[in-house]
């Protein structure tokens, strides 16, 4: 039942409208705490005009603005960037027909090598999107940059390419360094290099991050790299040690700088720059612009060029509904939406670390399988969350908005909004993980009367109201908590043994039996080995390997789920 247009009615029933939108209704209870709202300034005013909330605002595509940054640029607002003037992009009369033309702009138009165009090809990237049509040109012509790119926007892939560029594998020194914020990021980042690099022989990536031990990175250092890719850290602790030099350095890439720096990071990032070579090329990448951009820009980036991609978040392909609820049924409706929709990812967003543990406990009484990610955990117990929830071997992902930044998690299917956040930007932001790359996706948010004001912020983002369901509508009877397809094995057994995903597609394949087919991720560590495998044959496989051996030698194995 559709009421996106048609103000929805109270639970008593009573309807009456003034300007026609749901926020100036007198009777009804959305309508009176939406007045309260905005009598604070959380809403839209409401009077003789119609209020934001009833205007349907045009849908605008996205748009990118670049220019030239100094740190003299008189026009800075406080932030040091918010207020400013932009140029168009180059040979763009328009922004909206700058982002058709950018939005479709094949690789083979960048000054690349012919073997780097073919793997690109081969890995299936042909068109740039946004964010690499504006800041590419301009990092491959040796710039510095500053752009603003949020996950899921093919900035690893921007920066990747325009360091690449600028490699000599001849020379075996460390030539790049990528700093990131977190360890996972750091290792998605590490991934994608390698595979661009594959038009290199023998470039060399070397990830150096904190919650491992040093011994084994000092060890990979004594061997050379010619690219790093790090916490900023764990970087500091082998520079401050003599084990890494940055002399060669010719390019600097600062990834999530703005979540670096609510980390705390600043410093760090400072000393790192400063043992620089002065000639580098710095690449900054920032989903927001917070005071320390416009800092880090002043002390170590010269005369960078801004790239921002503008854009509303096409949401052509999620499915969007708000449902009622009190305090007490809040935790207890999740459960209803997992057993009425059954998706078979989803990411449940909290405000609050409290929260995450009280609602997993609501789940895990309800029999799903879910996990919780939030500040409290380990650097291993994240890992590990992470690598089952991006294996499909975990179903509900339970996270606060901190500790799930930077995740990039593919074919999500579902998220749901546990409350509503205060913040309409990081509600655009949460629901822009589901319905990517053509694929549907849901986006259920339960929200209180005492949250309509922040319901109403979001309709006026939205630029539209937000569509209603009754809580009753859900058909939970009957249905079972829907179990993950896969199911993970931990080998204790990694890198430092000399273990590759082969050598484990090879166990499993070969002796073991199994089809390639019935065998999901593998993930490699420092210390473990995490493989996939369908539900059905995850307990045969784990007596097989136990009895089998992984590059000759015994390992022990477990199932992450006992």
């Amino acid at each position: 039942m559709r009421t996106s247009r048609a103000r929805p009615t109270s639970r008593r029933g009573r309807t009456s409208t003034s300007c026609g939108s749901r926020c100036c209704t007198s009777s009804d209870r959305r309508g009176r705490a939406r007045r309260r709202a905005a009598s604070r300034g959380d809403a839209a005013r409401c009077g003789a005009m119609p209020c934001a909330a009833a205007i349907s605002r045009p849908r605008q595509g996205p748009h990118v603005r670049h220019r030239n940054f100094s740190p003299d640029d008189r026009s800075l607002g406080p932030a040091g960037i918010g207020h400013v003037r932009y140029m168009p992009y180059v040979n763009s009369p328009r922004p909206h027909a700058m982002t058709q033309q950018s939005t479709a702009t094949p690789f083979s138009a960048l000054p690349l090598t012919p073997a780097t165009l073919a793997n690109l090809a081969q890995l299936g990237y042909t068109v740039m999107t946004p964010i690499q049509a504006a800041s590419l040109p301009i990092a491959l012509a040796g710039h510095d940059l500053i752009a603003q790119a949020k996950t899921g926007s093919g900035k690893t892939a921007a920066f990747s390419l325009a360091l690449l560029a600028r490699l000599d594998a001849r020379r075996f020194d460390v030539q790049a360094l990528v700093l990131c914020p977190t360890r996972e990021l750091a290792d998605q980042v590490a991934q994608e290099v390698r595979r661009l690099a594959r038009a290199e022989e023998n470039v060399k990536v070397l990830t150096l991050c904190g919650g491992t031990p040093m011994r084994p990175q000092t060890q990979s250092l004594e061997h050379g790299a010619h690219i790093i890719v790090g916490t900023p850290g764990r970087i500091m602790d082998h520079l401050d040690r003599g084990h890494l030099t940055l002399d060669a350095l010719n390019t600097l890439v600062l990834d999530e700088a703005d979540r670096m720096l609510d980390m705390g990071f600043f410093d760090d990032i400072a000393k790192v720059a400063r043992l620089c070579p002065p000639t580098r090329q710095t690449l900054l990448f920032s989903a927001t612009y917070p005071d320390g951009i416009a800092k880090l820009s002043q002390q170590f980036l010269r005369n960078p060029k801004e790239v921002k991609l503008e854009e509303r978040h096409d949401d052509s392909k999620i499915r969007q509904r708000f449902y009622e609820v009190t305090e007490d049924e809040r935790l207890h409706a999740v459960g209803l939406l997992l057993k009425h929709y059954r998706p078979v990812s989803t990411i449940a967003f909290c405000n609050t670390k409290q929260q995450c543990r009280d609602l997993l406990d609501v789940l895990h009484a309800q029999g799903f399988h879910a996990l919780a990610l939030h500040g409290e955990l380990e650097q291993r117990e994240r890992d590990q969350v992470l690598i089952q929830f991006a294996n499909r071997s975990c179903s509900v992902l339970v996270a606060t908005d901190v500790a799930a930044r930077g995740l990039d998690i593919a074919q999500l299917e579902a998220v749901i909004n546990v409350d509503v956040t205060p913040d309409p930007e990081v509600h655009v932001h949460r629901i822009g993980r589901t319905g990517r790359a053509d694929q549907e996706g849901w986006a259920l948010s339960l929200a209180s009367m005492d949250e309509m004001g922040r319901v109403g912020a979001i309709e006026q983002a939205l630029g539209r109201d937000v569509e209603w369901h009754p809580l009753a509508e859900l058909k939970a009877d009957g249905n079972e908590p829907l179990l993950p397809p896969m199911e993970t094995l931990q080998i204790l057994g990694g890198r430092k043994d000399k273990i590759r995903p082969g050598d484990v597609l090879g166990a499993l394949t070969g002796d073991a039996g199994f089809s390639g087919s019935q065998i999901g991720k593998i993930n490699v560590t420092e210390f473990s080995t995490y493989v996939a495998l369908e539900r059905g044959i995850a307990r045969d496989a784990l007596r097989k390997l136990n009895a089998g051996k992984i590059k000759g030698k015994r390992v022990k194995v477990r199932l992450m789920d006992e």
